[in-house]
C-alpha cells in the first residue's frame, strides 16, 4: 500500500525546489510530488531530471503533478492530475497499467468520478485554508471528510484517500480517526526548522496501531 505521508514540493525557482525537495527525503520522507507551476518547459525538466535522481537515491516514490508527457519522459512513478488537467482514462495509456496515478477531488461526487477513471488515489481537500493553493475549493473541515467517508463506505469505494490543505500535526490524529489513508503536505514540512523531529512525529500519528 502508498506511503502515508505525501510531501507536494515548494520552491519559486529550481534550485530553492531542490534544497526543500532534498530536505523532505533526507528526514524520512519518501514520497514527492513535485509540484512546479508557470514555469519554463526547460527549467521544469531540468528540476524533473534532478528530482528522480534523487528520489532514486531515497528509495523514495516520484510524482509529477500535472504533466503526463513528462512523467512519461522521465518514467515517473506516476503523476497526479487536478479536476482541470487531462482525463485520467486518457493518461493511463500513455503512461501503462503500472504507473500510479493520483487526482484531485473536492466533493463527493468528484470521488465518484476519480473512482470511474480508475485513478489510484485521491487527494482530497482542502481540509482548511492554506496560502499554497490559489483559487482555493471549499473548505471540508473534519465533517467535510467525516461525510464523504461514510458515503464511499455505503458504495463500497475502497480508493485511498488524502487529506491535503492547511493540516497541521494537531490536526493528523482526528484527521486519520475519519478514516481516509494519509495526509499530503507542503508548507508544513517545507517552514519546519526541526523537519526531521517533525517527519518523526507525523509519521508516528499516522502509523498508529490501534
Amino acid at each position: 500500500m502508498y506511503n502515508k505521508l505525501q510531501y507536494i514540493s515548494q520552491g519559486n525557482t529550481v534550485e530553492e525546489q531542490l534544497y526543500n525537495i532534498h530536505k523532505a527525503l533526507d528526514n524520512g520522507c519518501d514520497w514527492i510530488q513535485l509540484r512546479f507551476k508557470n514555469q519554463n518547459a526547460f527549467e521544469v525538466f531540468t528540476l524533473a531530471e534532478a528530482v528522480k535522481m534523487l528520489c532514486k537515491e531515497y528509495l523514495a516514490t516520484f510524482i509529477i503533478n500535472d504533466n503526463v508527457y513528462l512523467a512519461q519522459q522521465l518514467d515517473a512513478d506516476g503523476v497526479h492530475l487536478g479536476l482541470s488537467d487531462m482525463n485520467i482514462e486518457e493518461a493511463r495509456p500513455i503512461l501503462g497499467k503500472t504507473k500510479i496515478i493520483g487526482g484531485t477531488a473536492n466533493t463527493f461526487d468528484d470521488v465518484l468520478q476519480r473512482t470511474e477513471e480508475n485513478c489510484d488515489y485521491i487527494g482530497l481537500g482542502p481540509f482548511q485554508f492554506t496560502a499554497t493553493k490559489q483559487n482555493l475549493s471549499p473548505i471540508l473541515g473534519l465533517e467535510g471528510y467525516l461525510s464523504i467517508i461514510e458515503q464511499m463506505k455505503i458504495k463500497n469505494i475502497k480508493v485511498p484517500i488524502y487529506a491535503i490543505g492547511g493540516i497541521t500535526l494537531e490536526n493528523v490524529e482526528s484527521l486519520m480517526e475519519t478514516g481516509i489513508h494519509g495526509i499530503a503536505v507542503s508548507g508544513l514540512i517545507t517552514q519546519s526548522e526541526n523537519p526531521s523531529q517533525l517527519i518523526t512525529q507525523l509519521n508516528d500519528k499516522l502509523y498508529v496501531t490501534i
